[in-house]
């Protein structure tokens, strides 16, 4: 088979090449699938780099996520051949002409869900459920910050959030970001490069603050609303785009009567929880429903992988970028 591999670490341009390499056998529990669909997330940028938690052995292949066609099973998969199915792979491996599957980190495929809407959700609205309702614990009737918000995450946050009967409040860069953030659901809307974060945070909550704030930010952005979450308040972490792992002063958790919390969303799959493949399920019967939708920035056949990269990069991407074959 074909894939998009790195020899050694450093930047996608210089180090991610077309090759040839062996198609690998799925052992126990795995599948063999024939790629048709991938989403390009910002861990790919830190897997060819190096920088990622999980590293797989070199030459690797980037690429968490992807649908296809299963082509073979090992024993014990729950996976039959024909099958369409959509899987994660912490480590990489699917920008491919075929990646392997396991049975905790991959599921079926409904008709009724398009190739690139399945590659587009899983990750996504994955992180932005667990992390919106199995660590913060978000009611109806709270405020419900999002940091990040037009990124693939943060809609995702958003469309859930107002599924859960929260206000949300979408932070952005630009106003095309925040008119896409309002489209899906937000109810108040943050430049954070034309207005101060704090102030308008304090503003529209009356001087509360935020019930919840979801950030897979980090950096400069955390040091902020950390000041303006509300008491009682709880602070998500999910991940650091802006580079700087920030921190906190105890006392300001105390006196808050505040808990701040992480949501590593991939560990659920590597520890073999039932949890993600219920939410997945839910997730379809959602998009059936039109509840939620997968904001698809752009899709690109699979010879335009650096353009896609250079795309999330640049950080001009709202939603997904989606590369297929």
């Amino acid at each position: 088979m074909h894939a998009w591999q790195f020899d050694h670490y450093g930047h996608y341009s210089e180090n991610l090449h077309w090759v040839e390499r062996p198609t690998p056998t799925p052992g126990f529990g795995e599948a063999l699938v024939r790629t048709r669909a991938v989403s390009l997330n910002f861990p790919d940028l830190l897997i060819v780099q190096g920088m990622y938690q999980h590293k797989a052995p070199l030459p690797a292949v980037p690429g968490v996520e992807g649908v296809g066609v299963v082509e073979a099973v090992g024993p014990g998969s729950k996976f039959k051949v024909g099958d369409r199915a959509v899987g994660f792979c912490h480590g990489g491996g699917t920008l491919a002409d075929c990646f392997l599957v396991h049975n905790n980190s991959a599921w079926t495929v409904p008709g009724h869900v398009t190739d690139e809407q399945a590659a587009a959700l899983s990750v996504t609205y994955g992180t932005s459920y667990f992390g919106l309702h199995h660590r913060a614990h978000l009611q109806a009737g709270e405020t419900l910050l999002v940091l990040g918000a037009a990124g693939g995450v943060g809609l995702a946050a958003i469309q859930l959030g107002k599924l859960m009967g929260a206000t949300v409040i979408a932070c952005a860069g630009d106003a095309a970001k925040l008119e896409v953030c309002r489209l899906n659901g937000a109810d108040h809307l943050v430049n954070y490069k034309d207005e101060d974060l704090i102030e308008r945070v304090k503003d529209i909550t009356g001087g509360e603050g935020a019930n919840v704030i979801y950030d897979p930010v980090g950096g400069d952005f955390f040091d902020k609303v950390k000041r303006c979450v509300a008491w009682d308040g709880r602070i998500v972490i999910i991940g650091f785009a802006a580079g700087r792992i920030p921190s906190i002063e105890t006392n300001r958790i105390l006196l808050k009567n505040m808990a701040v919390v992480g949501l590593a969303w991939g560990q659920y799959l590597d520890r073999g929880s039932r949890l993600p493949e219920e939410a997945q399920f839910r997730f379809y019967d959602m998009l059936a429903r039109r509840q939620i939708d997968p904001v698809i920035y752009r899709t690109l056949p699979f010879d335009q992988t650096h353009e896609g990269l250079r795309i999330i990069e640049s950080r001009e991407v709202y939603g997904k970028v989606v590369i297929t074959r």
